[in-house]
């Protein structure tokens, strides 16, 4: 039986509805401070790694299929639903899982603020956890769909560190766009591949982000925290 025009106007309006909480809780505009980290990157530009358009695209691609990126992503599905127990776990999982001590800071601060700001909008009392862990328990808590979750999740941490290019290259914001528009259906591909990943699908083999980013800490002079 084909559904109603009122069933299919309520699935729309709860989807679009689902749509437009994500937008702001992954927003520039959330104040997680996302803005103030590089994940690494600017080292990988200060040293001659990313210098257009072209290696920045190759780069993020990287962090999709094998580095940082990705494991967020499998952290957010493995929190998405857990009981507190597990949550606890994969929470001090993630915190382990972490290459360098400012990409542990990079986590637990945006965490912390993600946390604090849920709590004042929504009154969800999320404890406090770090990132991409937050973002999967809130996600559940909301009845968000946790494949969109990750898709528009993975879309803002391009578009932050397209952001952050635009301005260390320098890009121009055409290319910026651009970069992220080649990079979108990775990001979708990617949300699905991962729905109901667990801690046992973590990896990561992107050493030299992970290298660019221990580097950083001792950068003499930089914009970004990470």
């Amino acid at each position: 039986m084909r559904p109603t025009t009122t069933a299919l106007t309520r699935t729309t309006t709860a989807m679009t509805t689902d749509v437009l909480t994500l937008s702001q809780l992954l927003s520039p505009a959330f104040p997680v401070g996302a803005f103030a980290y590089s994940h690494g990157l600017e080292s990988a530009i200060h040293d001659g790694a990313i210098t257009s358009a072209t290696t920045l695209q190759a780069w993020l691609s990287d962090l999709l299929d094998f580095g940082g990126t990705r494991s967020d992503a499998v952290l957010l599905n493995a929190a998405y639903g857990a009981d507190p127990a597990e949550l606890s776990r994969i929470d001090a999982q993630a915190r382990a899982f972490s290459a360098s001590a400012e990409r542990l800071m990079e986590t637990d601060l945006q965490g912390a603020a993600f946390c604090d700001t849920v709590r004042a909008v929504w009154d969800l009392d999320l404890g406090q956890l770090c990132y991409p862990v937050a973002v999967g328990h809130a996600a559940a808590k909301l009845d968000l769909d946790v494949e969109l979750t990750t898709a528009l999740y993975l879309q803002a941490f391009v578009g932050n560190l397209c952001a952050s290019a635009m301005r260390l290259v320098p890009l121009g914001q055409v290319d910026g766009q651009k970069t992220q528009a080649a990079l979108k259906p990775a990001c979708a591909a990617l949300a699905a591949q991962l729905r109901g990943a667990t801690t046992d699908d973590l990896h990561n083999c992107a050493w030299l982000s992970d290298i660019a980013a221990m580097r950083h800490e001792t950068q003499y002079s930089r914009v970004f925290r990470t």
